[in-house]
């Protein structure tokens, strides 16, 4: 029997949504405390190491959260392969940030990190809940501020 778009939106809704988070908490502090004691350009290769791994990291900390990305045994859900697309259109922004970063170094952390968020706000709405778009507007005026 095939489930429609709203009972699995119910489902995916109903998820614990840490492990992602996490990883990103680890991997942007990482990036932020190893910046004080490094070079510019050690600065720019842990940045770009530390945002890619994110992902991994996720993956890795799922297991621990019970939420197991790689679980094959769970019903698919569309909602996952909607937000797989959202992580996908964040890192497209890395064709901006790149190109910004080699006019102005400076500019990595504001690019990446504000464009990389964005995919945050559609989460939001897939689960009917403020927690996306306060990740999002937090995390770009923190950005911006620091």
């Amino acid at each position: 029997m095939k489930r429609t778009l709203d009972l699995q939106r119910q489902e995916y809704s109903q998820r614990v949504f840490l492990a992602t988070p996490l990883a990103g908490i680890l991997a942007w502090t990482l990036v932020g405390v190893t910046s004080f004691f490094v070079s510019e350009l050690w600065r720019v290769w842990i940045l770009f190491i530390g945002t890619g791994s994110i992902v991994y990291l996720g993956i890795m900390i799922s297991k621990f959260t019970g939420e197991n990305f790689l679980d094959k045994t769970r019903p698919k859900n569309e909602f996952d392969r909607l937000f797989l697309f959202t992580v996908f259109q964040s890192l497209l922004s890395y064709g901006i940030a790149i190109p910004y970063f080699l006019e102005d170094s400076n500019s990595l952390p504001v690019s990446i990190g504000i464009l990389t968020g964005s995919m945050w706000i559609p989460f939001s709405w897939i689960i009917g809940h403020w927690v996306g778009l306060f990740h999002a507007f937090f995390r770009t005026a923190g950005i911006l501020v620091l």
